[in-house]
């Protein structure tokens, strides 16, 4: 069989058109099992006083009647009943579905919100650093470094003790956690802004006289949105994760406003004899962060060129 060459050369290549990013995302079966699972909390938290207010609870009354004269809930499972559906509190009475619905409202506020935070200072940052170089380069990184290993805990330990007591300990969790948590995302912004420096379209809107803010408005962030949304998304479990640590230490957010991680830290004393206090909000503080790494994974991955063919 004689193949023609010259036709063989001379036909185009299959063209494959990439996959476009929402197709993919779609088409991720974890990544919409964790998004489902987030709208599912986040709907959770906004509506939390209906819930609670449809089972007959709140999360501030104690129901003594529920407790043995030790403290303990009577009934199966620390009080499991149509009267309480996740059981009781030992000590206080409170119900724990009051408590885990509205302990969603906690931890998503300051996740998203120190989340936020940490977003904006750090694409700030980090862009700025990246595209200016220099001198301000070199201080900027040397403060992420040392930002990095600072013993924020510590810190956050002892401005608790030193704030006012009017100020609102929520917003000083959102402050602190926000503030101590923009050093990675500019340092991953930087690197992506020394990239696209040597990229062509860049050069030539410099070789044509573009200033700073037009570059960095239309050349530079057009370009970052991807890597910013991305990190934002797998940002916001470890926020949530580290109000509830802060939390089970007994520095977060005070009593008696409802968090996972307080409830987390009081369950653990009573996990022999009523472990339903810690399951219940144990397990939607595990929910929630896994859920969001694997909807920030499938959407890196949607948004990732390498993989949208």
């Amino acid at each position: 069989m004689v193949v023609d060459v010259a036709r063989v050369s001379s036909e185009p290549p299959e063209f494959r058109p990439a996959r476009h990013p929402l197709r993919g995302l779609l088409g991720d079966r974890w990544a919409m099992t964790g998004g489902a699972i987030v709208l599912f909390f986040i709907v959770l938290a906004v509506a939390a006083p209906l819930l609670s207010s449809i089972e007959g609870h709140d999360p501030y009354t104690y129901d003594t009647k529920a407790l043995n004269d030790s403290g303990q809930p009577l009934g199966f499972g620390g009080g499991i009943g149509g009267s309480h559906w996740f059981g009781v509190e030992p000590v206080t009475g409170r119900d724990l579905f009051a408590v885990v619905v509205h302990g969603a409202r906690t931890s998503l506020l300051v996740g998203f919100a120190a989340t936020v935070m940490a977003v904006l200072i750090g694409v700030l940052a980090g862009l700025t650093a990246g595209y200016f170089g220099g001198w301000y380069d070199q201080v900027m990184s040397r403060i992420i470094d040392v930002l990095f290993g600072f013993p924020w805990l510590v810190f956050v330990i002892a401005i608790g003790a030193i704030a006012p007591a009017g100020f609102p300990k929520q917003l000083l969790v959102i402050l602190v956690i926000g503030l101590f948590g923009w050093p990675s995302i500019a340092r991953v912004v930087r690197s992506q802004t020394l990239a696209l420096k040597r990229r062509t379209f860049v050069v030539a809107s410099a070789a044509l006289g573009a200033g700073p803010a037009h570059q960095l408005r239309r050349q530079y962030l057009p370009n970052l949105w991807s890597t910013i949304i991305v990190y934002a998304t797998i940002t916001v479990p470890g926020m949530i994760g580290a109000e509830a640590a802060l939390s089970f230490l007994g520095v977060g957010v005070p009593p008696p406003t409802p968090a996972w991680g307080r409830s987390i830290g009081e369950a653990v004393s009573w996990v022999q004899t009523d472990p339903m206090f810690l399951v219940f909000p144990g397990a939607a503080l595990f929910l929630v962060t896994f859920a969001f790494n694997l909807f920030g994974d499938g959407l890196r991955d949607a948004l990732d060129p390498r993989t949208r063919r």
